[in-house]
């Protein structure tokens, strides 16, 4: 099906026939166009944005990748960028705005209405990832002397707000004072005032949280929006559920990428040779790795020499480790992601991972040193490879769950604890216990 809409779209460029992709493009929803874009030359892209009209331009370009989007807003008139930036959502024209020049940025909020350039310049100041960043500074409130029909006249009259599940109840300086849902409003007596049924027990975050925090709360509170306040507790905009989905992807996609030592902008990036960049770093760290222990072999060339039977198991001590230590970092990084683990139980944490490579340490080392034996008929061979294994997968475990918690504890992303990081440190570790119980030993394997 996408196919067969991106062949769709470049037959009617190639034609030039403007009107007839205007309506085909006025068919799609945004998600589906956004999602061509990949498919399709950076003209092409121009030329359809020009087709479209301006809230569904400014919901296409919030649908692509930041690289992708960059690229295109740097090609993109101020003019233009205004008109776009009034017909959607300011915390949407924000995000855009944000990557664009700051000349540029100025220049189209000058074009800009008053009150909407202001909105969006307010959201513009603070950091990107944090819930100021993501919020919606559109959001319903009412005084708490407000009475009930006063406010279900007034939730009649509000066109602008969308997903509204319930109103917040503001003090006269503006302070949250909690929200009534509309089920508690409409079946209240018309007289009443909010403050005598508003629920003030109300999650909020603050604008510097950070946005993982408030998708946390989300999660863990279900609720369909979060109420944003500043320092002073005065309500300043709402994060909505939908938002918090775009965060947990955001987030989890970034997590990932960064696992394997590249980041999100790489599907945008048609060069290899800037691919390359991304990847080359992380494979020189294992690069760096390979050749420590190579070195760490070749000092203990006279124990090889001497039983040349060690070298058949050193892929499995080095693959063993690395795997258990993926494992443990893996888990950490995800409990740390999802709030499940926190720095508060670190030590918790860190003994479980511990146990729990000694059991796996054993089994493996046991059903290693037995294969050992049967290959080799020797027992002390045998106990050599068992010890290692058992030693080299619970030290394995130990480094994956304490790399990201101190990452973390360093306000560092733990997320870079994984992959060739945590793998190459856990190689060279078996190496070193593997080779030196094997040297310790070595009058017991001849």
């Amino acid at each position: 099906m996408a196919v067969d809409r991106v062949n769709e779209v470049k037959k009617y460029l190639h034609r030039a026939d403007k009107t007839a992709l205007g309506n085909f493009l006025g068919k799609l929803h945004p998600a589906d166009i956004g999602f061509m874009f990949q498919d399709l030359e950076f003209e092409e892209k121009l030329s359809i944005l020009s087709l479209l009209d301006f809230e569904k331009a400014g919901s296409v370009l919030s649908e692509l990748d930041p690289g992708e989007r960059s690229e295109i807003l740097l090609s993109l008139e101020p003019e233009l960028l205004s008109h776009i930036a009034e017909a959607i959502p300011s915390d949407e024209a924000a995000d855009i705005l944000s990557e664009v020049p700051e000349e540029k940025a100025e220049k189209t909020l000058e074009l800009m209405e008053e009150e909407e350039a202001e909105d969006v310049e307010e959201l513009m100041k603070y950091a990107p990832e944090t819930a100021g960043g993501i919020m919606t500074p559109e959001f319903f409130s009412l005084s708490e002397e407000t009475t009930v029909d006063e406010a279900i006249l007034a939730l009649r009259r509000e066109k602008n707000v969308e997903m509204l599940s319930y109103l917040y109840v503001v003090s006269e300086d503006g302070n949250l004072s909690g929200v009534v849902s509309l089920r508690r409003l409409i079946t209240a007596d018309g007289d009443c005032r909010l403050k005598e049924i508003v629920n003030r027990d109300v999650i909020t975050a603050r604008t510097d949280v950070d946005q993982e925090e408030v998708a946390r709360l989300v999660r863990k509170y279900d609720l369909r929006a979060l109420a944003i306040v500043d320092e002073k507790g005065r309500l300043v905009g709402r994060v909505t559920v939908d938002d918090v989905m775009d965060v947990i992807e955001e987030e989890a996609t970034e997590d990932i990428y960064k696992m394997v030592g590249t980041d999100d902008e790489e599907l945008s990036k048609k060069s290899i040779l800037n691919v390359s960049k991304l990847r080359l770093p992380w494979l020189l760290t294992s690069l760096v790795g390979g050749i420590i222990a190579a070195t760490i072999m070749k000092s203990f060339n006279v124990t090889l020499e001497n039983v040349i039977a060690l070298a058949f198991f050193v892929p499995v001590i080095m693959g063993m480790g690395g795997n258990i230590g993926m494992q443990s970092s893996t888990i950490v990084v995800r409990g740390l992601a999802t709030g499940r683990i926190d720095l508060g139980h670190i030590w918790g944490v860190l003994f479980r991972e511990i146990r729990t490579g000694a059991l796996m340490g054993l089994i493996c080392g046991v059903a290693v040193g037995v294969a050992a034996h049967i290959f080799q008929g020797k027992v002390m061979l045998g106990v050599v490879v068992a010890s290692s294994m058992f030693i080299a997968i619970t030290v394995a475990a130990a480094v994956g769950a304490l790399m990201p918690l101190l990452l973390k504890s360093f306000k560092i992303d733990p997320a870079i604890a994984s992959g060739p990081f945590v793998t190459t440190a856990n190689d060279i570790t078996g190496l070193l216990i593997y080779f030196f119980l094997a040297t310790s030993f070595i009058r017991y394997l001849g």
